[in-house]
């Protein structure tokens, strides 16, 4: 009995199996994650690609809408050119006929009283025939020319409608690749939200938490403390840390950004009213706000942004998102914004 106490006592248990079950399952869902990732990406890319291509088929046919619709109203307006002659023509045509008309009539009446005074008026009456004879004849040539002006303008008036109609019909096509145009450029937008998005989110991981390193709206604001001493363009050490790693962040975001999307980070630099001494480095605030502005662009594109990415520019303060003179608002207001945005 004591032997086989003895041998139960050293009996043990082998986890061993179990382990290794439990790490092929997690090998195998870490490989299915992987998997669907990857397929998401490819379909990622190939919707992206697919709207671009439609993107640059909207413009292409609205440029050649628009030449079209160019030629069209050229065209037009030389049929206007031309009606108007042609209507310019017909009323000095009929203003002639209403003359010799008028002389024809005179040359009738002169004819009748000719015929009271036969005796002594036979070649008076002879020359009044003939003046009445010519008179007819270029009435007569008159009507001819009318009616053609008239004919002419009938057609031209039948081709201003039918360019008109054709215009008409250009315009809605426009207004409808327009409209289409419209959505995708929305949608790119969408798309450049989201990878903003997610360029904030890291931000927001990556940065000190701290009350003067905030998000507002759309855009990553710095407090100007954080990166410089005060009248300053140039970065302190803890600004240049803090801008190494807005640096890493940028450079990572860049490599999942596809290349149709044409994004640069702006910088906007911005001061307090204080307004600087003459003595100073900077004259004004604009120079102070558009120097701090280009010291954090250049200092990004030391960590390896290219330059064709960043934007810099100086607003002084003139922009401010706190009202007031009190120490507060004025710190507030001396301020760094990024913004991730397209060209």
């Amino acid at each position: 009995m004591a032997l086989a106490r003895k041998g139960r006592s050293h009996r043990t248990i082998d986890y061993w199996p179990g382990f290794v079950d439990a790490l092929s399952t997690l090998l195998m869902s870490i490989m299915f994650l992987l998997s669907v990732f990857v397929l998401a990406q490819f379909l990622l890319g190939r919707e992206i690609t697919g709207k671009d291509e439609v993107l640059n088929r909207l413009n292409s046919q609205i440029n050649e809408l628009t030449q079209l619709l160019a030629l069209e109203k050229s065209g037009k307006q030389d049929l206007e050119d031309s009606l108007a002659n042609l209507q310019a023509s017909l009323a000095q045509s009929e203003g002639e006929r209403s003359r010799l008309q008028a002389l024809l009539d005179q040359g009738a009446g002169s004819t009748e009283a000719a015929n009271q005074k036969i005796g002594r008026l036979g070649s008076e009456l002879e020359a009044e025939q003939q003046v009445s004879a010519r008179a007819m004849s270029q009435i007569e040539l008159l009507n001819q020319q009318i009616a053609a002006l008239r004919s002419q303008i009938a057609a031209i008036e039948g081709a201003l409608q039918a360019s008109e109609a054709k215009d008409q019909a250009s315009q809605a096509k426009i207004a409808d690749l327009g409209r289409r145009l419209n959505v995708a450029l929305a949608q790119r937008v969408q798309e450049l939200n989201r990878y903003r998005s997610d360029f904030f989110g890291r931000l927001r991981e990556i940065l000190s938490d701290r009350e003067n390193i905030r998000i507002v709206g759309d855009r990553f604001v710095f407090q100007s403390e954080v990166l410089f001493p005060s009248g300053s363009s140039d970065l302190n050490p803890e600004g240049q840390a803090e801008m190494a790693k807005l640096a890493a962040a940028l450079l990572d975001l860049a490599k999942e950004i596809p290349a149709e999307i044409n994004w640069v980070l702006r910088v906007d630099g911005h001061t307090d009213n204080v307004q600087l001494s003459g003595s100073g480095r900077f004259a004004d605030n604009w120079e102070l706000s558009s120097a701090r502005a280009t010291s954090v662009v250049k200092f990004l594109m030391s960590r390896g942004v290219p330059a064709d990415r960043l934007v810099a520019a100086g607003f002084g303060e003139f922009q401010p998102i706190a009202e007031g003179d009190n120490p507060e608002a004025r710190a507030q207001n001396r301020r760094i914004e990024l913004k991730l945005t397209e060209k």
